[in-house]
């Protein structure tokens, strides 16, 4: 790992803690949602040692925050959007957007298409990786709470 990788993940902990102050939240919470942000960095960096698709890698990504945070939502006794929501902060594709709409304002109309269908796709995979973890995590209480009723 670089010296640059370092500071990133570094900097996905302190963009992390700086939106979990916006949201509020205090205590050991704010420490754990901060921790997801240097996780969901750190991740990122190690799956782009071997996985060359940036939306492959925010989905993986996405789906083990996802976990985090289903985890420490159990054991915080918080909601889970608490941790997902800061942890997933660093791999907003806020470049990727930015440059989107400075090629639509450009009138730079193959560039736009192209950096636009490129957002979408990382959008896509943040999202798609958290509801799948999600929906299999509900479906999982269900099932077990449907087992303990009879």
């Amino acid at each position: 790992m670089t010296l640059a990788e370092f500071i990133q993940i570094i900097m996905g902990f302190i963009g992390s803690l700086g939106f979990a102050f916006l949201f509020n939240i205090r205590g050991k919470r704010l420490v754990f949602a901060s921790l997801g942000g240097l996780l969901s960095w750190l991740l990122f960096v190690l799956f782009g040692n071997f996985l060359a698709d940036e939306a492959l890698r925010y989905f993986l990504v996405a789906m083990i925050l996802s976990a985090y945070a289903e985890v420490m939502a159990r054991i915080l006794k918080t909601p889970t959007t608490t941790f997902i929501a800061t942890s997933i902060i660093p791999l907003v594709p806020g470049s990727a957007l930015y440059y989107t709409m400075a090629h639509a304002f450009e009138g730079d109309a193959e560039n736009f298409i192209t950096k636009a269908i490129y957002t979408l796709q990382l959008s896509c995979a943040l999202a798609l990786g958290v509801v799948v973890v999600t929906a299999f995590t509900r479906l999982m209480y269900r099932l077990r709470r449907k087992g303990h009723q009879h």
